[in-house]
């Protein structure tokens, strides 16, 4: 590269909703001693073999991605990055439920009772 091209700036690997960042600050607000952010991974769980996990982190690893929210530093796990590239995350809450929804345009089918997706 030469000192005329211009690097264009990396997307983030999934895209927040500013509901979706407004919990991240909530959680942060309240965060154990600690904490330095909140991370999604993708564990293997459920009928369809992964599953959506948010959870406090206390340490940075340097194959997690690394998204600066208003409220907080949100890290996607670097083993669920290829799993997620593309997705919104969105915080919902109605009169019986509440919690994260995910549209990840890479799940190609999902369990019946919607906790976890196949790629």
């Amino acid at each position: 590269m030469n000192s005329e091209t211009k690097v264009r700036a990396r997307p983030a690997a999934i895209i927040l909703t500013p509901s979706a960042e407004q919990r991240v600050a909530d959680l942060m607000s309240r965060a154990p001693d600690g904490a330095i952010g909140v991370k999604l991974s993708t564990p293997r769980r459920g009928c369809s073999g992964l599953a959506y996990s948010v959870d406090y982190v206390t340490e940075e690893n340097k194959f997690d991605e690394k998204i600066e929210t208003p409220g907080g530093t949100f890290y996607v796990d670097g083993g669920s990055i290829l799993y997620l590239i593309g997705s919104t995350m969105d915080w919902r809450e109605d009169d019986f439920t509440a919690g994260f929804v995910f549209e990840n345009p890479n799940a190609k089918g999902s369990c019946g009772c919607g906790e976890s997706f196949t790629v």
